[in-house]
């Protein structure tokens, strides 16, 4: 028995170090080994792309905050990509011709990464700055997003992602809880070092250091910084480089069962950080990603290993599970008094929790169906 209960601890403790114990040990870290990134008022030519495939619905009040810009607008590119759109898009994206915006219509729809390098293609800026059309960029976002830069080191620069309207969408304010925790993650892990990973609402690299972007085969606001960061330069994070998103825009199970296919495409990076070998920033991408992409097998398999455990402490560790996977459940109804009374919507936590792992499950399961290249129907934002 005892080697089955070194099974389950171990199992249980990949989950938490993933969850909390990573991040735990990042902000000791900091206090310890923090790597300061020289920033400064700079303002370099930069060139926005954005594209588009059917965003009638969102593009305006993208091109507005675009319009209103806190940047030198002599040295602003800002360029539309829309890929082969069918509605308004490309109707939308000409009355904004009047405020320098450039629209690039693509005749036939290829995907994102083909309109992206045609786009990086005419890019006159030094840096290349990419963000998803659904979300609004604050005043002074580009501002703050390129202050990173002046640091040589800094390749790649991510802007941090926040949820508007979170009580508009049934888990608004679960996505945002989520995505101020990656924040705080990133951070930290941009103050040791690099990220590996930004955010496609709002991302810039120096275009000098593009990868070939025909050679992209998972998100690209993942596999970019990880090359930019694997060729010997930081990928940091400015969580004071506001893009925005409507809660309303988060489509929930399916958008999260998409954001896993991806991340498990991600895996096949792996290489390019064991050799030349990279031990930090392969510690950083197996406690940050392949841990939680295996932790739903580990907790069925703790659970499993838990109903021959022995003892009452064991008797108390099965209990724990029991209330925790119930609590899910009971807040899985859209009339659950968990999903509808506000006081109680802490508890609605480890459905969200169990709606990502179960997500997990489901992504490696279509990628393993259907191993294609990402569609254009992905989600924003989908670098975890």
């Amino acid at each position: 028995m005892l080697t089955v209960a070194v099974w389950f601890w171990t199992l249980i403790g990949l989950v938490g170090f993933a969850y909390v114990g990573y991040p735990i040990l990042l902000a000791a870290l900091v206090r310890v080994a923090r790597r300061p990134v020289q920033t400064g008022d700079v303002a370099p030519a930069v060139t926005l792309l954005i594209p588009a495939y059917n965003e009638e619905h969102s593009l305006a009040a993208k091109l507005d905050s675009c319009v209103a810009l806190d940047y030198p607008r002599d040295r602003l590119q800002v360029i539309v990509l829309s890929d082969g759109s069918t509605d308004g898009t490309n109707a939308i994206a000409a009355r904004y011709a009047q405020h320098g915006i450039e629209l690039i219509a693509f005749e036939h729809n290829r995907g994102k990464l083909a309109a992206l390098r045609d786009g990086v293609a005419r890019a006159r800026g030094e840096v290349v700055v990419f963000s998803d059309a659904a979300s609004r960029l604050a005043p002074d976002a580009l501002r703050r997003l390129v202050r990173p830069f002046a640091d040589p080191a800094v390749g790649c620069v991510s802007g941090v992602y926040k949820v508007l309207r979170a009580e508009a969408a049934r888990l608004g304010a679960e996505e945002g809880f989520y995505w101020a925790y990656e924040t705080f993650i990133k951070s930290r892990e941009s103050d040791l070092g690099s990220i590996l990973g930004a955010h496609g609402s709002l991302y810039a690299i120096r275009r000098a250091l593009c990868p070939d972007l025909s050679r992209i085969r998972t998100n690209d606001d993942y596999e970019i910084p990880v090359k930019i960061v694997a060729a010997g330069h930081r990928a940091v994070y400015a969580p004071d480089a506001v893009a925005c998103e409507e809660a309303a825009e988060m489509g929930g199970f399916a958008r999260r069962v998409r954001i896993a296919v991806g991340n498990w495409r991600q895996l096949r990076l792996l290489g390019l950080l064991l050799w030349p070998p990279r031990p930090w920033l392969l510690f950083t991408f197996v406690a940050h990603k392949l841990l939680r992409l295996l932790g739903p097998f580990c907790l069925a398999a703790a659970f499993a290993v838990n109903l021959f455990l022995p003892g009452p402490l064991f008797r108390i560790t099965l209990a724990a599970q029991a209330v925790f996977y119930a609590l899910a459940l009971a807040a899985a109804g859209r009339r659950s008094p968990l999903a509808t009374f506000r006081p109680l919507r802490l508890l609605r936590l480890p459905f969200y929790f169990c709606m990502i792992n179960a997500a997990y499950v489901v992504g490696l399961i279509r990628l393993l169906a259907t191993p294609g290249r990402v569609r254009w129907n992905a989600p924003r934002s989908e670098s975890d």
